[in-house]
């Protein structure tokens, strides 16, 4: 029965975050991306389903989004899932902390995804600024959106 639950939160966050992601694609992707799905980053508060779930969506979307948009390709899909795995962890492990839980999303996308972007679509805008483009609008989303979010599901007991 675990196991059975485990993979249905984990099949329903991926969609979830995909679904979003790919419906608000225009302001989803490039040096300034309001990744509306990226509130779901919060959910491994709440649930260990999430790491994969999220990790997925991500993978799903990436490849969707190169497809559909021709955005930055393998690069993309390969590392932008890595920063959505590791942002997806370290969330997980701070749980407990209310105000650190949204910052994984936010250092391992403008490290990664503001790195990456520098070097294969604006490499004219310098690298820290790429960087910093994308922690702003991640900690608009993980803050400004996330935490109430997280608190909505929180009063509702979805994960319990």
């Amino acid at each position: 029965m675990k196991n059975t639950k485990f993979m249905a939160q984990t099949s329903l966050i991926a969609a979830l975050y995909a679904v979003l992601t790919l419906c608000l694609a225009p302001i989803g992707f490039g040096i300034i991306q309001f990744r509306v799905s990226e509130v779901l980053t919060l959910l491994p508060i709440f649930t260990s389903a999430a790491i994969p779930g999220l990790a997925i969506g991500c993978l799903v979307s990436n490849y969707i989004g190169f497809i559909w948009l021709g955005s930055t390709g393998i690069i993309d899909i390969i590392f932008g899932t890595i920063a959505t795995l590791l942002a997806a962890i370290c969330t997980y492990r701070l749980k407990n902390k209310k105000f650190l839980a949204p910052l994984p999303p936010v250092i391992f996308n403008a490290i990664i995804v503001g790195g990456y972007l520098h070097f294969i679509a604006f490499p004219n805008i310098n690298i820290i600024l790429c960087m910093l483009s994308i922690a702003a609008s991640e900690f608009v989303i993980t803050y400004f959106l996330g935490i109430p979010f997280a608190n909505i599901v929180r009063k509702t007991k979805i994960f319990k």
